[in-house]
């Protein structure tokens, strides 16, 4: 009657680092912000 089981206990941890995605969110709102002024001045200096 006596049962043995062998219980695997897996734990995982979800490592979000939130400096980096700050980090990554104002590089690409750069990015735009400057891509967007570059076509505003082509569109009203260049058209």
């Amino acid at each position: 009657m006596d049962q043995h089981k062998d219980v695997e206990v897996q734990r995982t941890e979800k490592k979000t680092d939130t400096s980096k995605v700050g980090v990554a969110f104002i590089k690409y709102a750069t990015y735009l912000i400057i891509f967007f002024a570059i076509m505003w001045f082509v569109i009203n200096y260049i058209l």
